[in-house]
């Protein structure tokens, strides 16, 4: 019974309990699936995805570039947007708090056709990669507002005493005293922000921006292989979304022991 149970008192699981129960629920996924494909009387065809590998691998790359950009400029919101909300002068507090509160209240989706369908088009702006990159750091940058906002507060007052004591101006507190600790203590978080951003960048494909979901699903317009397509789609997501959940896993271990 070792082998089901955890230790007592949060001890380390032995790695023949880990592997025998990892190998186990792998098991159950494979045998739930060959149960529901037997019952389909499906007949694979994998080659059609080689057929469109050039435009699914540009389709890839595309979702890199978009995810990249999109939490560089999602980080400069989230930033300012924090400061925003600690900071005293309340028309920029207000502002921040409608910004945050409204993007968080609302579905990406509905954000995503707003913004392209009447912002957009109000301000005559046309590139489609332009204004995913946009819409997903407006979204993104609501939480990582957030992030950056309870690293802030984790600073316990008594080093801002002595930052005051010390004659720093704020600019020079924050620069050289409170970021590089938020960073350290918010990294593992941003880290879990970034595989969300993969995720979301699918849901660009619904204003045609050719990233790999819109690449998939046009390749599977053509071919009627949806089985295919989509076990490729999800897997190539989890080829990127897996690295970085096990490195957010790691930083917030190796953080946690370090403070």
């Amino acid at each position: 019974m070792h082998l089901f149970l955890q230790p007592p008192d949060k001890k380390k699981t032995s790695p023949l309990a880990s592997w025998f129960n990892v190998i186990l629920v792998g098991l159950v996924i494979f045998a739930i699936g060959f149960f529901a494909v037997s019952r389909l009387n499906y007949r694979f065809d994998w080659s059609v995805l080689w057929r469109f590998r050039i435009k699914i691998l540009r389709g890839y790359g595309w979702t890199f570039v978009i995810t990249f950009f999109s939490l560089v400029l999602s980080l400069l919101i989230g930033t300012l947007s924090a400061l925003a909300l600690e900071g005293r002068i309340l028309f920029f507090k207000y502002l921040a708090r409608t910004y945050v509160e409204g993007i968080r209240s609302t579905p990406f989706l509905v954000q995503i056709n707003f913004f392209y369908f009447i912002i957009a088009t109000a301000l005559g702006m046309n590139n489609k990669y332009l204004l995913g990159i946009l819409i997903l750091s407006i979204f993104s940058g609501a939480y990582v507002t957030e992030i950056i906002r309870g690293g802030l507060q984790s600073i316990p007052e008594s080093q801002w005493m002595t930052i005051r004591s010390l004659s720093f101006t704020r600019a020079q507190a924050y620069r050289f005293i409170i970021f590089p600790q938020v960073f350290r203590r918010i990294l593992p978080s941003l880290a879990g922000q970034l595989s969300s951003l993969v995720k979301d960048s699918s849901l660009l494909s619904v204003i045609a921006v050719s990233e790999l979901t819109k690449t998939v699903l046009e390749a599977d317009a053509i071919t009627f292989r949806t089985f295919e397509n989509l076990t490729f789609l999800a897997v190539a997501y989890m080829v990127i979304t897996i690295p970085i959940s096990l490195l957010s896993k790691y930083l917030e271990r190796k953080f946690y022991y370090e403070s």
